[in-house]
């Protein structure tokens, strides 16, 4: 349990620690908010646990797994491209996924989530797949059903256990909740003043590989669930980013959405237009089904100030922000992570502001 990465137990972060742009030394953040055009959030950015969920975690949980559980790649990539591009905002939440995940809609009853996952997970047995439907903001194992949570048979430690995953997200994971939304809210008042544009972009990695019993991240997706080999774009629509269901309409207008993707292939300079995909293999979840609401709620608002208001998630490929020489080595059995290059880092957020520099015709 020694070489897991653990938040100290207590820590609370504020919503400054969690909140990055470019000049803070010189720019408030009502400054930064009157210039960018982009609230990033990263929901998924976290990979170090709270130290209070230690007693709970399975002992042959190891940092690799600690680490693949999460959108990895996404904290460094955002954190640089945000402090040198004075066009976007980003928060990114320091908790992990293993203690709620806040791309989910948040539980109307979050202990009684936690114990009906807890409860489904041990009926399916160690590394079994496990049916998490109306309950998957709670994560008890990883992709490859590994189970993260050794759970307590004891009726009383398990009513501890979930009281102390509901106390200690409220420490991060709840503040970068209520940022992200408070952040929005800032956004869009500054902009109806201004018009414009405003976009919500909730930024994700994913692998194409899930893990094996011995820490090597080599076995392949299927097919329907592999993602292009940079970027899947998506707003709830269809291939072409046009509405798939009436019912769940567009979050980026499509005219919008197929410029944005015509950017990142320009932008991330790729070969194969298919690198960049629309809605595929994923439509988008809560982060942006929620933005997407929001402003539909403005609407009128936004129109009288001839604002354009859109939410998009991009679900980037793992394989590609982290690189050739770090995928090889979690291809081999192991229980570390990787060092991230940070050449490797740089050049990832510098194509990530050309891309967005070229989408707004700058």
């Amino acid at each position: 349990m020694s070489a897991l990465d653990l938040i100290p137990a207590g820590r609370t972060f504020s919503p400054e620690e969690i909140t990055v742009y470019a000049d803070p030394g010189s720019r408030t953040l009502d400054e930064a908010i009157a210039e960018a055009d982009v609230l990033v959030s990263c929901p998924h950015a976290g990979a170090r646990i709270p130290e209070e969920l230690v007693p709970f975690l399975s002992p042959a949980l190891t940092r690799r797994l600690q680490y693949d559980f999460t959108d990895v790649a996404t904290d460094a990539v955002v954190r640089e491209w945000a402090r040198t591009d004075p066009r976007i905002v980003a928060v990114l939440n320091p908790h992990p996924r293993l203690v709620r995940d806040p791309n989910r809609a948040r539980p109307a009853d979050i202990a009684g989530d936690l114990s009906a996952a807890i409860e489904r997970t041990r009926e399916a047995g160690a590394w079994q797949k496990v049916d998490l439907t109306g309950v998957d903001a709670i994560r008890p194992v990883t992709f490859s059903f590994f189970p993260i949570l050794e759970v307590p048979s004891d009726d009383e430690e398990r009513v501890r256990l979930v009281d102390t995953f509901v106390e200690v997200g409220e420490r991060g994971l709840g503040v970068y909740e209520r940022t992200r939304d408070e952040l929005t809210e800032r956004f869009v008042e500054a902009k109806l003043r201004s018009g414009g544009r405003f976009t919500r972009l909730s930024f994700h990695d994913t692998m194409n590989t899930t893990t094996t019993r011995e820490g090597a991240v080599n076995v392949t997706r299927a097919e329907a669930d592999r993602l292009p080999a940079v970027v899947a774009l998506s707003n709830r629509g269809d291939t072409r980013g046009d509405e798939r269901d009436p019912a769940d309409p567009p979050t980026m207008d499509p005219e919008r959405l197929r410029a944005l993707a015509e950017a990142h292939r320009a932008g991330f300079r790729v070969d194969d237009p298919r690198s960049v995909a629309l809605n595929t293999p994923y439509l988008g979840s809560q982060e942006i089904l929620a933005a997407g609401r929001r402003f539909r709620e403005l609407a009128p608002r936004a129109a009288e100030a001839a604002l354009e208001l859109d939410a998009v998630q991009a679900e980037f490929l793992r394989e590609f922000l982290l690189g050739d020489a770090a995928v090889e080595e979690l291809h081999r059995p192991g229980t570390d992570w990787i060092v991230e290059d940070a050449d490797h880092v740089r050049s990832i957020a510098q194509a990530c502001r050309r891309s967005w520099d070229l989408y707004r015709g700058l």
